[in-house]
């Protein structure tokens, strides 16, 4: 059913020549983009439920939800918030009725470009962030708009906890690792895994077509090690 599912084509053959340079501008320039509206209720919305309490788990670009209910099911004793900017994908059919649905999660559809810097602005520290996935943009001229190469991207870091990014193809994680490590001065190291239970429609889709999976995981929480202790 998946054979015909495709590694994405780029003529980049490693991480990008401008990585470097863009993720250092975006940290020392401020991002001014004025906030919209409908992402500052989406936020309010997201934490409605939230008892204040709770760990917070964030699915960030959560496409059809899958992903959400399942880190909800596996972590009932947080409060999972499931983004996405596509109203569409956001109301398909979920692989569960209503009745079955874990309380404890909500859908918000949302630009995470707000999304994010909101959460930030707001002091809001997750426990678990998932970005599972991304549309990688592998042509070379499209580097700015992964997410690691985005002005967004130093407000990621900013919100804590265990930060996993996910995808099949693996100069994204790559440099993912990279944007990361110049932000927060650790040794970020991407990896080959197995997903025996995938998260998305997308992981079921590459393992199944036998590609290999890369993620780049690292907690945000946890003090790095000095590299030379005394």
């Amino acid at each position: 059913m998946y054979a015909n599912s495709s590694i994405p084509e780029s003529a980049q053959q490693g991480v990008h020549e401008h990585l470097v340079e863009r993720v250092a501008k975006h940290a020392s320039s401020a991002f001014r983009k004025p906030y919209l509206d409908y992402n500052k209720a989406a936020l309010a919305a997201s934490l409605a439920g939230w008892d204040g309490k709770a760990p917070l788990i964030l699915d960030a670009g959560c496409g059809v939800g899958h992903s959400t209910i399942q880190l909800a099911r596996a972590f009932p004793d947080h409060w999972v918030i499931g983004v996405d900017q596509s109203e569409d994908r956001l109301s398909r059919k979920k692989p569960y009725p209503d009745a079955l649905m874990p309380m404890n999660m909500i859908f918000v559809r949302a630009d995470l470009v707000d999304f994010w810097r909101l959460m930030a602005d707001a002091g809001i520290k997750l426990a678990r962030h998932y970005i599972l996935y991304p549309n990688p943009w592998p042509k070379i001229g499209h580097v700015s708009r992964r997410w690691h190469a985005h002005p967004v991207f130093p407000f990621v870091p900013r919100l804590g906890g265990r930060l996993e990014c996910r995808s099949n193809w693996n100069i994204y994680v790559e440099e993912f690792a990279v944007a990361l490590g110049l932000l927060t001065g650790r040794t970020v190291t991407p990896e080959s895994f197995e997903a025996p239970s995938p998260l998305t429609p997308f992981e079921r889709k590459y393992r199944d077509s036998g590609q290999t999976l890369y993620r780049c995981v690292v907690d945000l929480d946890q003090q790095p090690l000095e590299e030379n202790p005394s």
